[in-house]
Parts: C-alpha cells; sequence; structure tokens
C-alpha cells in the first residue's frame, strides 16, 4: 500500500528475487516514460522502493503521481 509522507508517495515492492525485481523495474520504467514522469527508486536484491512526487509542482504529490501508483501497482498486481 502506498503511504504519503514527506510531501511523497512512498511503497516498498517485494519479489521472490533479484531478476524479478529487475522485471518490474524495467515494465515500470516504460510505464513512467509513456507519462513522462519518472520516479525516485531504489532496488536492493529482491525489494524495490519507490517514491513519487511532481517537481514542476515544488516536489508536491499530484494526479500525475497517482496516475503511475496506479499503473505500477497493475504491473505488481499482475506479476504476483
Amino acid at each position: 500500500m502506498w503511504t504519503e509522507e514527506n510531501d511523497q508517495l512512498k511503497r516498498t515492492f517485494k519479489f521472490d528475487d533479484f531478476a524479478k525485481a529487475f522485471s518490474f523495474m524495467t515494465r515500470v520504467a516504460f510505464a513512467a516514460e509513456d507519462l513522462n514522469h519518472h520516479p525516485d527508486w531504489r532496488n536492493v536484491y529482491n525489494r524495490v522502493e519507490i517514491s513519487l512526487s511532481t517537481h514542476d509542482a515544488g516536489n508536491k504529490v499530484t494526479a500525475l503521481d497517482r496516475e503511475l501508483a496506479g499503473r505500477i501497482d497493475t504491473i505488481y498486481d499482475s506479476m504476483k
């Protein structure tokens, strides 16, 4: 579940292994590129941590962040 803190949407995703985590990141990259809105993220082995905010809106959460979060959730759900 996404949390909103410090003007960011945040969520950590866990996978069985690094390859699945990397595959998820690749799919998210295409969704982000489609929206021209890119996440701040970190990957360590089977975990991907994502933070979303809109730099052009003063680093606040906007509808664009919520749209990307929804797309990311859809990708994650399809990989379970």
